[in-house]
């Protein structure tokens, strides 16, 4: 197989090399052309044509003579290109066909893919938007009226409160005589509190009030002086305060109050009613 591709390398390489060395000697070619016009040698007679088709011949030899190199150079040029062509096509069809390696041919052949669609994802409920309403553990009221014995007590917010200042009562009532009372109100820091007076419903000279800040809460102490005693009936005691503007929620807001009344040692407590509320409980 070698060797027949070297013989027809060779044999295009000569071809190429003649076709481009050829080069016809046109002065000769005319030089013959007019000795044939002209006649044979010595033998005296003219030519019996005129000039202009003597010319005429010349120049039609000329041509022809240039056709003849042309279709010359042509079939070489076409013997190469026959030469290459045959020679490539012969290559192609020699080639080794490739032979198919053992791991493609062994590898397990890969499964169809399930045309079936998987089943759409269930679609989960979407919990329901959680309640505005306050947990009752966390943020509910305590109560706000309790009793012990013959001591009960009553928080809300007075309704005389307004955007900017606010007002808690204490109100306790008891049925017997008290020897002892401490009452305190807790009022949460809800924003800008502070202490604005205070009063309550005994005689002032019996009681010693202190006010002060104490955990996030504005805190109102009243405390009997000892010797003095409380007369059953009806009390009220009252913080009030400043804050900030808007009307202020007293949700957090807190009371406690202790007495003695004979031996008995009382206590109540609890929360500050809305202004509605005390309002209904009125």
């Amino acid at each position: 197989m070698t060797m027949r591709r070297d013989v027809h390398e060779e044999l295009r390489a000569r071809l190429h090399e003649a076709a481009g060395t050829h080069e016809p000697d046109r002065e000769q070619i005319l030089a013959r052309v007019e000795r044939g016009m002209a006649g044979p040698a010595g033998s005296g007679h003219r030519a019996t044509r005129p000039p202009v088709f003597g010319w005429m011949r010349v120049a039609g030899a000329t041509a022809a003579v240039a056709g003849v190199l042309a279709v010359g150079g042509y079939a070489v040029a076409s013997a190469v290109k026959e030469e290459t062509a045959a020679q490539q096509q012969q290559d192609v069809a020699t080639s080794p066909t490739p032979t198919p390696s053992p791991e493609a041919t062994s590898r397990a052949p890969v499964p169809p893919v399930d045309p079936t669609p998987s089943a759409p994802p269930q679609r989960r409920e979407s919990a329901p938007p959680p309640s505005r309403t306050p947990s009752t553990s966390v943020t509910a009221r305590p109560p706000a009226a309790t009793e012990d014995g013959p001591l009960r007590s009553d928080g809300s917010v007075d309704p005389h409160s307004n955007d900017f200042w606010a007002q808690s009562n204490v109100t306790i009532k008891t049925r017997a005589e008290l020897t002892a009372l401490t009452v305190r109100l807790r009022v949460a820091q809800t924003g800008g509190v502070s202490d604005s007076g205070a009063w309550r419903s005994l005689p002032e000279q019996d009681f010693t009030l202190t006010v002060g800040e104490r955990d996030g809460f504005l805190v109102y102490t009243w405390t009997l002086k000892e010797g003095r005693e409380v007369p059953a009936g009806e009390w009220v005691f009252a913080g009030q305060f400043d804050h900030e503007r808007g009307g202020r929620d007293a949700g957090a807001d807190r009371y406690t109050v202790t007495a003695t009344a004979g031996s008995q040692k009382l206590s109540v407590g609890g929360g500050f009613a809305a202004v509605d509320d005390a309002d209904d409980d009125s």
